[in-house]
């Protein structure tokens, strides 16, 4: 069986949806974008490229994966749609770790894009009973029908609010993380230790003028305490709520990619190993808990690769809403001060289908800069879902 590498990982900045850098920049575009980058930066000739993996969520155009792989040169190159929500683009590397490793393809290329500014808003037609028709997006199946704790799509309380009750976590705490999470973003974005893994984006405004994205947009300086207590909560109708838009994730518009090949392809062509994929997983819950996915991932993701909490030298596990790290840390006896170490969902932003592959491109470049080490990115996941991905970078 061959190792699965990765070789080469970068990201576009991220953008406020709506209202951001990338408003005008479509689903197509970014993924357009990120593919020929991810395989510059990874030495590998074009033509070597067995697969285009991407994830995308509330998409609805088709396959984007392919889109780009034409819109690249790659005609010969065939794309794969992966949806897993917000874990999306984890199973995609995954997935590609998987094809690599079994000896059946040598380079996949595997991340996700989202672009919720420019996507469509998908509905369903539904006949009911009555022979009438309604109009609604199947999050969760009738055997699941829809109560106060579980209403559709609304993950404020299926991921943020029902997690802190299950493991019981207060609004201060949440908020602190926060906090924590925004500080860290922008210490990051001034260090300038996310230099090296975005790629500049040239991106045109609705003015017309044309600019270099290189920045993530959505952390804000000078977030506090002070100001996070004084914002509304999202259900004031359910006693004691406690998720507010400050601890809770942003809408987001990003792309982000990895080269995945054996190790004996990179070799043979002098290619430098960033990091090896040790072990993915993936699993479900009840749809009421879905910000447990993350919890209960991380168990058989660290199983899989023959590893311990304790063998972990950095965590991102996604900020959806700052319960789910807070619950994931208690539960596993996680560190805090090793997740999340440049922010996070809270302060970079969550753009859906990008996001896990964002998370293992920060890790590669973070563990590289310290040295080396194993990384694990983690996240729940629309549904009722978790998705985790082990890696390690040689020091």
């Amino acid at each position: 069986m061959s190792a699965p590498v990765i070789v080469g990982a970068t990201r576009t900045a991220i953008g406020r949806s709506f209202k951001g850098t990338l408003v005008n920049t479509p689903t197509e575009q970014l993924a357009t974008a990120i593919l020929p980058e991810v395989i510059r930066r990874s030495g590998v000739d074009p033509s070597d490229v067995n697969d285009v993996i991407f994830a995308e969520t509330n998409y609805g155009g088709g396959d984007v994966a392919r889109y780009a792989a034409v819109a690249s040169g790659m005609d010969d190159v065939p794309g794969q749609a992966v949806s897993r929500h917000c874990a999306g683009s984890l199973t995609a590397i995954g997935n590609a770790a998987a094809q690599v490793g079994s000896g059946m393809e040598n380079v996949v290329v595997a991340g996700g894009v989202q672009s919720l500014s420019t996507g469509p808003l998908m509905k369903w037609r539904v006949p009911t009973p009555g022979g009438e028709m309604t109009f609604t997006e199947p999050w969760i199946p009738p055997s699941h029908p829809e109560t106060p704790d579980a209403p559709t799509m609304d993950m404020a309380i299926t991921v943020g609010w029902n997690t802190a009750q299950r493991v019981g976590i207060s609004r201060e705490e949440m908020d602190a993380w926060a906090v924590r999470s925004h500080e860290r973003a922008i210490a990051a974005i001034d260090e300038g230790r996310f230099v090296d893994e975005i790629m500049p984006l040239k991106v045109q405004l609705p003015d017309g003028s044309m600019v270099d994205f290189t920045v993530d947009e959505f952390p804000r300086r000078g977030t506090s305490m002070e100001k996070l207590a004084s914002l509304p909560v999202l259900h004031p109708e359910i006693d004691g709520f406690s998720i507010t838009a400050g601890n809770s994730s942003g809408m987001n518009d990003a792309a982000a990619a990895v080269t995945v090949v054996n190790d004996e392809y990179a070799s043979a062509h002098g290619l430098d190993a960033m990091a090896s994929v040790r072990a993915w997983a993936s699993v479900g819950v009840p749809p009421r808990d879905c910000g447990l996915g993350a919890v209960k991932v991380i168990g058989p993701a660290l199983e899989r690769a023959g590893l311990e909490v304790s063998d972990v030298a950095l965590w991102e596990i996604n900020e959806a809403f700052a319960s789910v790290p807070i619950a994931a840390c208690r539960e596993h006896g996680i560190d805090e001060d090793l997740v999340n170490v440049s922010g996070s969902g809270c302060s970079l932003g969550h753009p859906i289908a990008a996001s896990g592959a964002r998370m293992v491109t920060t890790l590669i470049y973070e563990l590289k800069r310290r040295g080396g080490g194993i990384g694990v990115a983690a996240m729940c996941a629309g549904g009722g879902q978790g998705g985790a991905v082990v890696i390690e970078v040689k020091g």
